[in-house]
């Protein structure tokens, strides 16, 4: 399966938001999170270092390529359910 955005998807199909204002328990968000992960077990991830040494901001903007919250963020789902980008900040919030 190809990744495409939703402007390209928008080109070669009727693409209508199931809901303007899609409301999804924590544990939905987890089980999608979880399929995503479960997708494709070969997947190298890596992982937030350094996090318990950072403060406040700067903890909550850190990132890390490939990271399982990166996972989550290229899901247009979760984007669409509020996701706004793939920091340790946002996966907390989230």
């Amino acid at each position: 399966m190809e990744h495409q955005t939703l402007s390209q998807l928008q080109t070669i199909a009727d693409v209508v938001p199931l809901s303007t204002n899609p409301i999804m328990t924590r544990q939905q968000r987890i089980e999608r999170w979880a399929e995503l992960l479960e997708e494709h077990p070969e997947r190298h991830l890596g992982a937030l270092t350094g996090t318990e040494r950072l403060k406040g901001e700067a903890r909550d903007a850190s990132r890390s390529e490939a990271s399982p919250i990166t996972v989550a963020f290229e899901d247009p789902l979760l984007r669409a359910w509020g996701l706004k980008n793939d920091t340790y900040g946002e996966a907390k919030r989230f």
